[in-house]
């Protein structure tokens, strides 16, 4: 435990500190965090953020906002300047039943809701103990994050190509089946090597990725994924994977020199004027980030990445995006059900044009270019997922549109 804590400390000190015009973070409750760690169970940091997917529920909605202190994180600087989020007219979503606002975020452990639309907040709405200044953790919304920072890179050109296969950049991985998988293969959850995605199945590879020694300084995620062989051509077979986008993080971090939060200050949190600084979980073994979870934010500075978004990546009328991800990272390149809707570079491409960076236990970003409609959500559902509160995530949406037409 000493060797853990020891390690959470040494990440804050040595890489919580960015150069450029930045405002100082808050101070972290480092002391709570490391009383509320050992109530945890697991002797490394990986075995302890593995566990997560059977905490009790009220351990959920204790531990969700406090995640950025409990593990080893690395801090997103903003800058000086905030873009600021004008109020419109409050409106309030329209159920065909009885559901009402607050039955739902009370029957659904959401935390939080905010609404843009035309770049106004339409709604904002927080359980108690939240509130506009409460970083929450994003789950896999922040693959979606990795995939806009795969964009900055390509536009930059730490990454070349999106046919460039991994091993151009993951030296690691020369040699083995995941070297000859390119970078849109990965982007597109496409690889064609095996993956089990069950979150209540503890023999899981999700389960399972974080929970053995650290090789070295070698990212657990490169350790447990590089011997894998392929049971598919690579860009044949769509299969969700955690692990895929971790080596995404992987990828950028080894593309541009930079750690993810590094990079995600540097591009799109100071420049466009985020509210609150955030925080990205890092590997214990490598000290790099994890791209497939653990941002922390808070909910005004995501619904902030879907205006962008909105905005085609534009920030003083220039994209911070590649135009070769900016055309395809929303568009599907795999089907997902058959009403039409599919996978795009780590985004959930809806038949109507729209899009949503989704994660387990609640978390949304749902953006639609047609509407011009914004909608975040953090959350601490009763379990990672089901179609039922899936379903009630999808009326909600529908009774913010019935709102606001």
């Amino acid at each position: 435990m000493r060797q853990f804590n020891n390690l959470v400390s040494t990440l804050f000190i040595t890489l919580g500190i960015f150069s450029g015009f930045s405002q100082e973070c808050p101070p972290l409750d480092m002391e709570a965090a490391q009383t509320e760690i050992k109530e945890i169970p697991g002797e490394t940091m990986g075995q302890k953020l593995e566990s997560l997917l059977f905490w009790s529920q009220e351990e959920r909605a204790h531990r969700f906002s406090m995640m950025h202190a409990l593990f080893p994180s690395i801090q997103v600087a903003v800058g000086t300047e905030v873009n600021p989020l004008q109020k419109g007219l409050t409106t309030e979503p329209m159920w065909k039943g009885i559901t009402t606002l607050k039955s739902y975020m009370n029957d659904n452990h959401v935390k939080g809701v905010l609404v843009l639309k035309d770049g106004k907040i339409r709604l904002e709405r927080y359980a108690d103990g939240v509130d506009a200044a409460t970083l929450w953790t994003s789950f896999s919304v922040a693959k979606s994050v990795s995939s806009m920072l795969v964009g900055v890179a390509l536009k930059e050109g730490a990454i070349e190509n999106l046919n460039d296969p991994l091993e151009k950049y993951i030296s690691e991985l020369q040699g083995q089946d995941y070297g000859k998988v390119t970078v849109e293969q990965l982007l597109t959850m496409a690889s064609g090597i095996d993956w089990n995605e069950d979150y209540e199945d503890p023999n899981s590879d999700v389960a399972q990725m974080y929970l053995k020694p650290c090789e070295g300084a070698e990212a657990h995620i490169l350790t447990y994924m590089k011997p894998m062989e392929s049971i598919h051509k690579p860009g044949t077979q769509w299969n969700y994977s955690t692990g895929e986008t971790d080596m995404t993080g992987i990828l950028i971090q080894k593309a541009t020199g930079k750690s993810l939060a590094e990079y995600l200050s540097e591009h799109i949190w100071k420049p466009f004027g985020m509210e609150h600084c955030a925080y990205w979980l890092a590997d214990e073994c490598s000290q790099m980030n994890i791209g497939g979870s653990g941002l922390s934010a808070s909910l005004r500075d995501y619904a902030r990445l879907g205006l962008l978004m909105l905005q085609n990546g534009a920030i003083e009328g220039r994209s911070v995006f590649s135009s070769s991800w900016l055309n395809r990272a929303t568009s599907p390149h795999y089907p997902i059900n058959d009403q039409g809707d599919g996978y795009g570079y780590l985004w959930w491409c809806y038949k109507d044009g729209s899009y949503v960076a989704l994660g387990i236990f609640g978390q949304m970003l749902y953006i639609n270019p047609h509407k011009n409609i914004v909608i975040a959500q953090m959350a601490a559902w009763p379990r990672a997922g089901s179609e039922k509160l899936s379903n009630e995530r999808q009326n909600f949406i529908e009774a913010v549109f019935r709102a606001l037409d």
